[in-house]
């Protein structure tokens, strides 16, 4: 089994934290959720890890260990201009690409604006909301917030990650949104992802809302690699339910069932990255 290494990459303005795993041929970049870090793909990265495929996660900017690089209001332009420019200092040409939730809006949007960049795309936990969904999710789902001088942030923090584990969304307490099926994360699973969020506490909030106001539906027509759009078992329904319309979109999209389980999904993914590459 291959050892995930943790560094560091200068870029314009400061440094991106990333984990790396050395392997031959075509790199995959793998782009983490929000709120969180390239953390939470340790235990896909570590499934991968039995294979020979390079694999990069960075945190994108502003989450985890790298530096906020990122303007006030940055747009979903901005960070896949920012993942291009990580390419240019890695001095890779192209990668595949796997972007899951706020990292899958990501995905679309490099591919989109730097299509000879990415050979092939994977998006996990992909959605589009309408309007108004769009403007409560603005207003309520990522709010900025600063330390105070009673630590009040500390407890916030992890309500804030325990919440998103019992309702959706996590500030519509309600019976109509609570997860059901969703099982808590155990204790030290709470506790590393509410370090994530406390890192980039002043900064977290801008990746969540580029990804809220992003047009993913609408840019999808501008992928040209081949895609692969994942119904993962266990995932929220109305992420399972968008599926088939925003495949659809796809010049070269395809629809797959995946499994819960890291196991599940790295063979998906090798699978997948084992075919010819686009010419």
């Amino acid at each position: 089994m291959r050892t995930i290494d943790r560094g560091f990459v200068r870029t314009k303005g400061g440094e991106i934290h990333l984990r790396q795993v050395a392997g031959e041929g075509t790199p995959l970049l793998l782009v983490h959720a929000s709120p969180g870090s390239s953390r939470a793909l340790v235990p896909l990265l570590s499934a991968l890890a039995g294979s020979d495929l390079p694999l990069i996660a960075p945190d994108t900017p502003g989450n985890g260990d790298s530096d906020d690089l990122a303007p006030a209001d940055p747009d979903m332009d901005w960070y896949a201009d920012a993942l291009a420019a990580l390419l240019d200092r890695l001095g890779l040409d192209q990668v595949d690409l796997y972007g899951t939730h706020t990292g899958a809006r990501i995905a679309v949007e490099t591919a989109a604006r730097h299509p000879a960049r990415v050979g092939r795309l994977i998006l996990d936990g992909l959605i589009d909301y309408p309007p108004d969904v769009r403007a409560l999710f603005l207003q309520h789902y990522a709010p900025e917030k600063t330390p105070d001088d009673y630590g009040g942030q500390y407890g916030w923090a992890f309500n804030y990650i325990r919440d998103q584990v019992v309702h959706f969304p996590h500030f519509l307490r309600d019976p109509e949104h609570r997860l059901m099926t969703r099982a808590m994360p155990d204790a030290a699973q709470l506790h590393a992802a509410t370090l994530d969020v406390l890192k980039a506490l002043t900064s977290y909030h801008k990746a969540y809302r580029a990804a809220f106001r992003h047009p993913v539906a609408e840019r999808l027509s501008a992928v040209q690699a081949p895609t692969q759009v994942w119904r993962a078992e266990g995932e929220l329904p109305d992420l399972r339910a968008a599926v088939d319309g925003l495949a659809a979109r796809l010049p070269a999209g395809e629809i797959v069932e995946v499994g819960r389980a890291p196991t599940e999904k790295a063979a998906a993914i090798a699978a997948f990255l084992g075919r010819a590459p686009r010419s």
